[in-house]
């Protein structure tokens, strides 16, 4: 990366071109995948297809991911993640922030929200993701992780909840986290939004509704 030196020394970083047009090719070739992914199927879709739609050469597409498996892991991840930024969930300003709201009420609010964001951007590929495991043990084994990741985070927001004033007596971070997991799952996400049509709004407010119940004191 080029520098440049001022009077006093300090150097400036130039922004790097080539590292810029990797980064917005990486997310071409991603963006297309999980356009054709979701369209045509994970096996269905080949690497061929994913080049012609990003408007790269196929080479390019077998340099940047090797093979279709490590394509598809980045359509999930990103997915979940909502940019190619290699941040945990734990580690995202929003998590951190809903963990850090003084009531139980309020990260729930903001928790829920949160997720919500996660649900809408992952929702449409639930269906590939579990006809992809179908056909690649290899997919299938990494999707079958050992502790689930989304039942990692949602027991960390658990135990965050649980510090709070106003949460119910009697409730420790194990019953929270089974609650978040449950109620924020994308299989009752999707129920409820794709196949009952609800809006994501009217998701997001029965679910924070349904928490806030179980979860917190409220006033009367």
């Amino acid at each position: 990366m080029d520098a440049v030196k001022g009077s006093g020394q300090r150097t400036v970083k130039l922004p790097d071109k080539r590292a810029e047009r990797s980064r917005r090719t990486r997310e071409r070739i991603v963006a297309a995948a999980r356009e054709l992914f979701v369209a045509q199927g994970y096996g269905a879709t080949s690497l061929q297809e994913v080049a012609d739609h990003a408007g790269v050469a196929v080479q390019t597409v077998y340099f940047v991911f090797r093979n279709k498996r490590t394509l598809f892991k980045d359509v999930v991840d990103t997915s979940i993640a909502g940019d190619a930024e290699p941040v945990a969930t734990m580690d995202r300003p929003w998590f951190r922030a809903a963990c850090a709201e003084p009531t139980a009420a309020a990260q729930l609010h903001a928790h829920v929200r949160g997720v919500g964001g996660i649900l809408g951007r992952v929702g449409p590929i639930m269906p590939l993701i579990a006809a992809a495991a179908a056909t690649d043990p290899q997919i299938a084994a990494e999707w079958a992780a050992d502790p689930d990741p989304r039942y990692t985070v949602q027991y960390a927001a658990a135990e965050a909840l649980v510090a709070k004033p106003d949460v119910r007596p009697g409730i420790d971070a194990a019953r929270a986290a089974d609650l978040l997991y449950g109620l924020l799952s994308p299989e009752l996400y999707l129920i409820f939004v794709r196949d009952r049509g609800w809006p994501p709004g009217t998701w997001e407010e029965w679910a924070r509704a349904a928490l806030t119940a179980d979860l917190c004191i409220v006033p009367e």
